[in-house]
């Protein structure tokens, strides 16, 4: 009953908990009119930790208790290959789904030069990032961030900051509780001081583009520069250049806003990696083998959830979110017809406050 409890009720947390307590409590044993004690069998041969991993586990996957056990024993504890296992029999979703995040902050933007550089900034809570010291410390930043060298790791991605050498670089405060010209690794330390709370610059990122345009979509944003959700994307011309041309503006902004709420993580099919095909594909051939079918369909089903996978994963596949009738790719094509002018995206990021990190438990 307690499984059943935590698979439909809303408090999974609570439920997990009391089950996990339950499990692992001493029971007591009446034998002859005196009190014995034992233990369950779910504890032989498994410590606090291996309980903490099953439980943060099943919080993060969803599935039943028992299949997160079996499969963690079956992966030698290794939470990523448990993870595989559980999909692999359909009991979670995909592991493309974010988790819960754990640190809040701000993404800060700042343009110049043909550059635009996002940095994120974080916080222990809601509270500091909302401070006027904190937004105007990660503004500073990140206009101190597009004079940093950044490293690009593949063609159609955003180039990596230099952390250590974006710390080094002076900036200059201008508000009341904090002024003057100090680097940005003492601004960083004097802001956790002030307010009481763990600050740190997480990352950053420089997108660029010399003859094309760079777009920004900035979710939800308070104050100019700022927000917890960034979607940058460069358009790239054929011939020329796109400076001034207000059309491919438009469809820039577009673009970005579409990057924030789709998601993608390649920008085209040809681009996902070959470790990743081959990891979905024996994901999805064990999925298929599970319905029975003969080998000849299960192939075929095998294809049809590849090209599901990237039309959710591959920008230029994905539907456009402003007119789903049409994917990234045919939005390009149109506006090619529409206004003669040939322009392709070469580079996108998104970026979202605390992404990637596990969330402490309260």
């Amino acid at each position: 009953m307690a499984c059943a409890a935590v698979r439909r009720g809303s408090s999974h947390g609570h439920c997990a908990t009391q089950l996990f307590s339950a499990l692992c409590r001493e029971q007591a044993v009446v034998r002859g009119g005196a009190v014995g004690v034992r233990k369950p069998e779910f504890r032989r041969g498994f410590s606090s930790d291996s309980v903490s991993q099953i439980k943060a586990l099943r919080e993060r996957t969803g599935a039943p208790i028992k299949d997160v056990k079996a499969a963690l024993v079956q992966c030698g504890w290794d939470a990523e290959a448990a993870v595989l296992e559980l999909r692999k029999k359909g009991l979670t979703a995909a592991s493309r789904k974010s988790s819960r995040l754990a640190a809040d902050g701000l993404l800060a933007v700042a343009s110049g030069g043909g550059a635009t550089a996002v940095v994120e900034i974080n916080s222990e809570t809601d509270f500091v990032a909302r401070n006027e010291m904190f937004r105007h410390l990660a503004t500073r930043v990140a206009r101190a961030a597009l004079g940093v060298q950044a490293l690009k790791s593949e063609p159609w991605s955003a180039a990596t900051l230099d952390l250590p050498a974006l710390e080094a670089v002076k900036i200059k405060l201008e508000h009341e509780k904090l002024s003057g010209e100090v680097s940005v690794k003492e601004a960083v330390t004097e802001v956790a001081a002030i307010m009481g709370e763990n600050v740190r610059l997480r990352r950053g990122f420089l997108v660029s583009s010399t003859t094309g345009i760079v777009s920004s979509y900035l979710h939800a944003s308070a104050d100019p520069g700022l927000a917890r959700v960034v979607g940058l994307l460069t358009l790239e011309p054929e011939n020329g250049t796109l400076e001034g041309q207000v059309a491919e503006a438009e469809l820039g902004s577009a673009l970005a806003m579409h990057v924030v709420a789709a998601k993608p993580l390649f920008l085209s099919k040809e681009l996902v990696p070959e470790s990743y095909l081959n990891r979905e594909t024996d994901i999805f051939r064990s999925q298929a083998l599970s319905s029975g079918k003969p080998s000849n369909v299960v192939d075929k089903m095998v294809q049809g959830r590849l090209r599901k996978y990237f039309e959710e994963t591959a920008l230029l596949e994905q539907k456009f979110v402003v007119n789903d009738s049409m994917n990234v790719q045919a939005v390009l094509d149109a506006h090619r017809k529409l206004t003669g002018r040939h322009v392709s995206i070469t580079n996108f990021l998104r970026m979202e406050v605390g992404e990637g990190m596990q969330q402490k438990e309260e």
